[in-house]
């Protein structure tokens, strides 16, 4: 799924990223994306090779194929901070020696589970996970040694060092394609640029949600797109700049 990614990246770019490269695993991918050509496009095995990034996203559109499982092995294994998102929390959930591997990682990480995504990682149902939401992502923090936030209504953010918090900005009309790719690449976005990553989870989850009720505001709660909470992410994100 290309646009998972091109829209992570997009978000990435938008929210102050700066230099932002995009690994793509489908064979026939784009080389340039024509809506936001400063992206640099790359085959995904390549990506990984570039000189050590900032923070690094993967996940959003990987697919689950033996090469995104090699893919996600090699990134885990990278000395920088990790958004893991999408296919990569499926594949950590069928393969304990990934788990190992995150468990291990001595680097900031950031996983960013949906529900059925978070069942899967704890493994019980999507029910039993929305019944008991903070007590879940309580447990992802504990088993897995990272920051979470489980989305959905109210989603409920768990810093590293275990504190809990529960987000109140978004609405329903953010429950459409690609939402979850452009918070992905905000939250990479702010650790690209300096800031802790329990910080960048919490700015990030926060603002996305902002967005999107600023979208509805404007009367576009039916037919939001994930784009446009990327562009009004940025705009509401230099208001509170300069108002700061």
């Amino acid at each position: 799924m290309v646009g998972a990614a091109l829209l992570s990246g997009r978000a990435a770019l938008k929210l102050g990223a700066g230099c932002v490269h995009v690994g793509l695993l489908a064979e026939d991918a784009p080389v340039v994306d024509m809506v936001q050509p400063e992206l640099m496009l790359h085959r995904a095995k390549d990506a990984l090779h570039l000189p050590k990034p900032s923070a690094l996203a993967i996940g959003c559109g990987l697919g689950t194929s033996i090469t995104a499982q090699k893919l996600l092995h090699d990134a885990l294994k990278l000395n920088a901070p990790l958004v893991l998102d999408a296919d990569a929390l499926n594949l950590i959930a069928r393969h304990a020696d990934l788990q190992d591997d995150l468990r291990a990682r001595k680097v900031a990480t950031v996983i960013t589970p949906h529900p059925a995504e978070a069942a899967r990682l704890l493994g019980m149902s999507t029910v039993e996970v929305q019944a008991a939401r903070t007590e879940s992502a309580r447990q992802l923090n504990e088993k897995l040694h990272c920051g979470i936030v489980l989305k959905g209504a109210n989603s409920v953010c768990v810093t590293r060092d275990g504190k809990t918090w529960l987000n109140k900005t978004g609405n329903p009309g953010m429950s459409a394609p690609g939402m979850g790719d452009v918070l992905t690449g905000m939250i990479a976005a702010f650790i690209a640029q300096g800031l802790d990553a329990d910080q960048a989870l919490l700015l990030a989850v926060h603002l996305h949600g902002a967005a999107g009720d600023a979208l509805a505001d404007k009367g576009i709660a039916v037919g939001m797109t994930a784009k446009e909470v990327t562009d009004w992410a940025r705009r509401l994100l230099n208001q509170w700049l300069s108002k700061s």
